[in-house]
């Protein structure tokens, strides 16, 4: 079977079910959801946050999107992430000429919500000068005039870091657009190959780093046990995706529920997880797991890994060497 909603096998019992279905019709009143510090930033971040991909970033779904986004907020989310990239049309070039629907729509209710949200965006251009065009039309996408956080979108190669690092590279923009308070922090993102983010952090002093986690990490490539405790111990905020792996996580006769990976991942040492929703009944459910969270057993955790060795390169599909397919290409919009 292919294709598997995430939300066609979830399974709950009646106490859960009703759970949800109180959840969905509430914000005030509500028990808010646990927060952590997010690294040095000084922010108190919630421990779901809303990406910026799914239906935020499809073309069309312009009013679910903003019923996405403004929910969120009501419900107590307090980190908003988009890109550059997300849901910009790949012929337009150069890059920053090319509006991204994501940024578009976080945009919109930025304009009477900015000061509920620690705003997080990215630059998926390698160099200084390309950089900066980015953050200049982030910020009039986002309709702010800065960012909480600007971070490098999807580092995958050495070749990358080099450019990143080198002269006129993007750094010196990070550095730049810091300086001037165009942007409080800066952050680090990739989903590909933990050696190399771990190459980045060492190279900089990022306040943040997005990285993917999920049951099935510690198969393939983990990030788990190299990257995750070099930032911890760096004292950075740590954002985790890829928790439901776009849904490929999602089985049959593996794991059923968004509950346990979300559980799996907040039992790690992390500031929040970003999830893309495909709907507002989503996010609500997504926020419900959030404010109910304990931390997940060892044993527990450990049948879910078992769960997940048996469709690793689905539930990894998007690290380096996933299913004997080396992915290279940096300007691939399906990131995080």
């Amino acid at each position: 079977m292919t294709d598997i909603s995430r939300r066609e096998f979830v399974k709950v019992g009646a106490a859960g079910a009703a759970a949800l279905a109180i959840g969905a019709g509430r914000s005030e009143g509500a028990p808010p959801m646990p927060e952590r510090p997010l690294g040095k930033t000084g922010h108190k971040v919630r421990i779901f946050s809303l990406g910026g991909q799914a239906t935020l970033e499809t073309v069309g779904m312009h009013d679910e999107s903003i019923a996405i986004i403004n929910r969120a907020i009501d419900l107590g989310v307090n980190y908003l992430d988009t890109a550059a990239a997300y849901g910009r049309d790949r012929n337009v070039t150069p890059r920053w000429e090319a509006n991204g629907i994501s940024q578009t729509n976080v945009g919109e209710v930025m304009k009477t919500r900015r000061k509920e949200v620690f705003l997080a965006s990215k630059t998926d251009d390698r160099t200084r000068d390309g950089s900066l065009k980015l953050l200049e039309q982030s910020l009039k996408l986002l309709n702010t005039d800065h960012l909480d956080l600007w971070q490098l979108h999807n580092i995958m190669r050495d070749e990358q870091l080099d450019q990143i690092f080198g002269k006129d590279g993007a750094i010196e923009a990070m550095q730049k657009a810091r300086s001037e308070k165009m942007v409080r922090f800066l952050g680090i993102t990739g989903h590909y190959d933990p050696a190399v983010l771990m190459k980045g952090i060492e190279r900089f002093d990022f306040d943040t780093i997005l990285m993917a986690l999920n049951p099935a990490d510690k198969h393939h490539l983990p990030f788990v046990s190299t990257i995750l405790p070099l930032a911890n111990k760096k004292g950075m905020g740590v954002i985790g995706m890829k928790i439901p792996a776009r849904d490929r996580i999602f089985k049959p006769d593996g794991i059923t529920s968004i509950k346990g990976p979300m559980a799996y991942v907040l039992t790690l040492p992390v500031s929040t997880v970003i999830i893309g929703c495909k709907t507002v009944k989503q996010l609500e459910e997504n926020v419900e797991i959030a404010r109910a969270f304990t931390p997940m057993p060892a044993a527990e955790m450990a049948k879910l890994e078992t769960i997940t060795s048996t469709y690793v390169a689905d539930a990894s599909w998007f690290k380096k060497d996933a299913a004997g397919v080396a992915r290279t290409s940096e300007d691939d919009q399906n990131t995080e």
